[in-house]
């Protein structure tokens, strides 16, 4: 099972990540950690992405993509992965596909939770005004603003990945805004009604 996760920020993705490696045996592929380990590990591409960001430079997208490709190639991503951080724009998910067909893999599915942006916020504006009632230090990027900028760039840079991966017929939607057991209900029904592979070592209740 390979999958990859969209929605907002908010939108509850890493803790459905988590459900999704626990029910299905696949790995969590996040794209800071796979930085980080092949940097430490001296791979060519992490030698090259270190360089980069020891110059305060971005990652540009084929480095990413080729620790991607090396981690792929570890053995346990042979159970399956999900996504974290990856694809991001429309140019770096015709670059995954890319990867992908050669090495002969397929995405089975891009999960959309869709939320409702006003009450993340709403949701925030209370965290907040509930912290300073308590005399809690507000961190500085958990704020209304900083969120609504959050919101603004997936909106321009991330969204569109949702009609990418819809003209695929690879998208399926999930209402975002219900409780968590609920939202990873519905993740096993949608994925299970359109025939995505489970892991061969099935799949485990919480």
């Amino acid at each position: 099972m390979r999958l990859i996760l969209l929605g907002p920020p908010g939108a509850g993705k890493g803790t459905q990540a988590q459900r999704l490696i626990h029910d299905y045996g696949i790995v969590q592929l996040s794209t800071g950690d796979m930085l980080r380990a092949a940097v430490a590990d001296g791979t060519p591409v992490g030698l090259k992405a270190k360089d980069i960001m020891a110059s305060g430079g971005l990652v540009p997208d084929d480095v990413v993509i080729g620790i991607i490709s090396d981690r792929l190639d570890q053995p346990d991503a042979a159970r399956g992965f999900i996504l974290d951080g990856f694809p991001r724009t429309v140019p770096q998910a015709e670059a995954l596909d890319q990867l992908l067909d050669s090495k002969k893999l397929n995405l089975d599915a891009a999960i959309e939770l869709r939320v409702d942006e006003r009450a993340l916020l709403q949701r925030v504006e209370t965290r907040v005004a509930e912290m300073k009632a308590r005399g809690e230090q507000v961190r500085s990027d958990d704020t209304p603003e900083v969120l609504s900028k959050r919101l603004t760039s997936y909106r321009t840079l991330t969204e569109p990945l949702i009609r990418y991966y819809s003209e695929r017929g690879k998208l399926l939607t999930v209402d975002g805004m219900m409780a968590v057991e609920d939202v990873t209900r519905d993740i096993r029904h949608v994925l299970r009604r359109s025939g995505v592979p489970a892991s061969k070592f099935g799949v485990r209740r919480w």
